[in-house]
């Protein structure tokens, strides 16, 4: 399937899991969820285990899922995934922290599993602007390099459109489109990840 059907990559993964999707996952979460444990001086080994760990788990429990009615409902749970195979790693005692003790570890865990603390707010706007670049990347073949000039200066640079418009040669109305029908396409692609 390609990425502009209407379905999101989690329906796809839900309903139909072929390996395509799959792939897809893997291709968008590994990077990230490396990066996010190497922030806790784990060893490189630790990384791959943990990270085939949470996928595993988001492979089994993902026909569970329930992404409705809140708004970050997939990163909360792969967030939550997360904490709970270091825990698992922890306990096992195949890692113990060298830059930090173990109670300031237990704690930085405590945090991420609290949805309020600055530290999870932290980890879901570094999600969010991962996700948004990755599926920009994939979307960026399908628009010309005007309509793309002009999503990216309003929506990204914040310019106005009246500037926007003047500097590429646009109509404002023109500009607005562009704006659009990118946004349409990143919203499609980033159902359910982002929302």
């Amino acid at each position: 399937m390609s990425d502009a059907t209407s379905f999101s990559l989690l329906d796809r993964l839900r309903q139909d899991a072929n390996e395509t999707a799959w792939l897809r996952m893997v291709e968008i979460y590994t990077p990230l969820i490396q990066g996010w444990l190497r922030r806790y001086s784990l060893p490189d080994q630790d990384v791959d285990d943990v990270v085939q760990e949470v996928l595993a788990v988001v492979v089994r429990r993902l026909p569970d899922f329930q992404k409705k009615p809140r708004v970050g409902a997939f990163r909360r749970w792969l967030r939550s995934i997360t904490v709970n195979c270091l825990r698992e790693l922890w306990r096992d005692e195949r890692y113990r922290p060298r830059a930090i003790g173990n109670a300031e570890f237990a704690g930085v865990l405590d945090l991420l599993e609290d949805p309020e603390s600055a530290l999870s707010k932290i980890w879901d706007k570094e999600h969010d602007l991962y996700v948004t670049r990755h599926l920009l990347d994939r979307i960026r073949p399908r628009f010309e390099d005007k309509t793309w000039q002009a999503f990216q200066r309003v929506a990204l640079e914040g310019l106005p459109v009246d500037e926007v418009a003047a500097e590429l040669g646009m109509s404002v109305n023109a500009v607005f489109i562009a704006k659009s029908r990118v946004m349409h396409a990143l919203r499609q692609v980033g159902q359910g990840l982002l929302d």
